[in-house]
């Protein structure tokens, strides 16, 4: 099978040789061989793993992402980040604790912007408010 790992700036990995592929969404960990029906799934912030023909290991940290099968012969993933490395513990500690800082930075600086802007309404609803009704002590 081909394994295609890509991120938007770059192509973190191009494999020809991968006999099976281990990834993790939402619902938990599966695995990908051969033959594999069609498949599209949302991966969480995780590690991707693979065996080569040879026996070889291969492993990725994903920032999130898009899994798809497609033929059964090839696996491509698109993701905002990815690491690769031969060292999976590294992976799991390092990257993918870096890799959760940043999504829920991400996550605090959403509900920042949410916060602005619904304080961005209630100020227009306050300006555009007739100014007898805020004399009746309505709000």
């Amino acid at each position: 099978m081909r394994l295609l790992i890509t991120t938007p700036l770059a192509v973190a990995a191009d494999r020809d040789d991968v006999v099976a592929v281990r990834a993790e969404d939402e619902t938990g960990a599966f695995g990908i061989l051969p033959g594999h029906a069609d498949f599209l799934t949302v991966l969480a912030v995780s590690v991707v793993s693979w065996r080569a023909v040879d026996g070889g290991t291969g492993h990725c940290a994903v920032r999130q992402g898009v899994l798809t099968v497609t033929g059964g012969r090839e696996v491509a993933i698109a993701t905002r980040d990815a690491v690769v490395g031969d060292d999976l513990d590294r992976l799991e500690h390092e990257v993918l604790a870096r890799y959760h800082e940043a999504v829920e930075a991400e996550r605090a600086a959403r509900l920042g912007g949410t916060r602005m802007h619904l304080e961005a309404v209630r100020q227009i609803v306050r300006y555009l408010r007739p100014s007898g009704a805020q004399d009746k002590g309505t709000s």
